[in-house]
């Protein structure tokens, strides 16, 4: 399938190409035009669009893009979720929300001043959002264990917690 959205990407146009190749569309293809050209792409190529004005994957309800997509698409993945919240603080006004948002905004920011095109942007930023999943993974895995890790050295602790990371994959 083929996705369009507008050019110039940052943090959103970065993190939900990631979110569509790993839990919605292994396969699918993106395009990146001016936001005047999106219709025009939907039309004539049957594009998906995501994160522009005025389309279902987009900004709605105090929610990225990102986070639309979760929704739409039914994603009940409790870590996408944790993810969510530092895409969320990166991309919005609500830079309160994790502390974690502001350092993917500034990421995101030199990722496509150090790109040659979107493209290579969406390639090379796939590796901050997989380490950006596997640290919330481990964030969400330290509350739940917290009672036992409590009684571990930390060498212990990491073991412990990266086996349970390698049993929930």
């Amino acid at each position: 399938m083929k996705w369009v959205t507008r050019e110039y990407v940052h943090v959103d146009r970065t993190a939900c190409p990631w979110l569509i190749r790993k839990f919605v569309d292994p396969q699918a293809e993106f395009i990146f035009v001016p936001t005047e050209r999106i219709e025009k792409v939907v039309k004539k190529q049957g594009a998906i669009p995501f994160d522009a004005p005025g389309v279902k994957l987009g900004h709605r309800d105090e929610k990225c893009s990102f986070e639309t997509i979760i929704e739409e698409y039914k994603l009940k993945d409790p870590v996408l979720h944790e993810l969510a919240k530092i895409v969320h603080s990166a991309d919005t006004s609500d830079r309160e929300l994790t502390p974690e948002g502001i350092g993917l905004d500034a990421i995101m920011t030199g990722a496509r001043l150090n790109a040659k095109d979107d493209f290579e942007a969406v390639e090379k930023t796939a590796y901050v959002y997989n380490a950006l999943y596997s640290y919330c993974k481990f964030k969400l895995l330290r509350e739940r264990y917290k009672r036992e890790l409590e009684k571990m050295d930390r060498k212990q602790q990491s073991e412990f917690l990266r086996r349970r990371m390698q049993d929930e994959q």
